[in-house]
């Protein structure tokens, strides 16, 4: 692996599956609207604690959340 590796999500379509808003994932993870908006649009990468927490609150597993993709 390399720079030219992205952590990639699935977060704002497991988030509609739910009918969960950024604001309410939020605050069930205990952090900001700006954090998952950023994560969702890729700006910024998770820790993997909060990564694994997301996943929790959405009912999913990690990898069908995150997933490795090259540019």
């Amino acid at each position: 692996m390399d720079d030219k590796t992205n952590l990639n999500n699935r977060l704002k379509v497991a988030r509609a599956e739910l009918n969960i808003s950024q604001q309410q994932l939020a605050t069930m993870a205990g952090v900001s609207r700006q954090t998952i908006s950023s994560i969702e649009t890729g700006q910024y990468c998770p820790t993997a604690k909060l990564a694994l927490i997301l996943a929790k609150c959405l009912q999913k597993k990690f990898e069908d959340l995150f997933y490795l993709e090259e540019e």
